[in-house]
């Protein structure tokens, strides 16, 4: 779909978006057989409950029915959050993954993965896990010295204050 048509809906789901307290991060159009997809995807600091994505969604559905943003063909749509593996794009994205575990590529230096520990207007302040028994150690990032962040799933995250150290024998 042309970027026009994609500014356009921006331009009509943000409001629907804001007025629920939620960003809108993405508004996607894939091909789906004989009807096209249309997808909404949104978040808040929280994250966002299927509920929230439900009530969206019907105000999306009645937004669009008002209008003619889809033109005739049919569309499915979906109203969704950004999922586990996120891209961070924005401060907010880094904001929202705090103390989570991101691989970072940035514009210099090598890829590192770190658990993001605070994040200000400028950069993000991480923790990089010590490799073969040593400390982690901190490193400061500015936001336009990343190339590319994602989220990283963790399946086997110890909680906080759980290592080894604390463990009896």
């Amino acid at each position: 779909m042309s970027t026009t048509q994609i500014e356009r809906l921006r331009a009509l789901l943000e409001p629907l978006a804001a007025a629920r307290g939620m960003d809108l991060e993405d508004v996607r159009i894939t091909p789906a057989g004989r009807r096209r997809l249309l997808q909404v995807v949104v978040d808040t600091d929280e994250g966002v409950q299927l509920d929230a994505c439900a009530e969206l969604s019907r105000d999306v559905s009645e937004k669009l029915d008002e209008t003619d943003a889809m033109g005739e063909a049919p569309y499915e749509l979906e109203v969704t959050s950004p999922g586990a593996e996120r891209t961070l794009t924005e401060p907010r994205h880094f904001r929202r993954a705090t103390g989570r575990l991101v691989l970072i590529t940035p514009r210099e230096g090598a890829e590192l993965t770190a658990r993001v520990v605070a994040v200000d207007e400028s950069g993000v302040d991480l923790q990089v896990p010590g490799e073969k028994g040593r400390k982690p150690t901190a490193r400061r990032i500015d936001f336009d010295g990343i190339a590319r962040a994602r989220v990283q799933v963790e399946f086997s995250r110890k909680p906080a204050g759980d290592d080894e150290s604390s463990k009896e024998a």
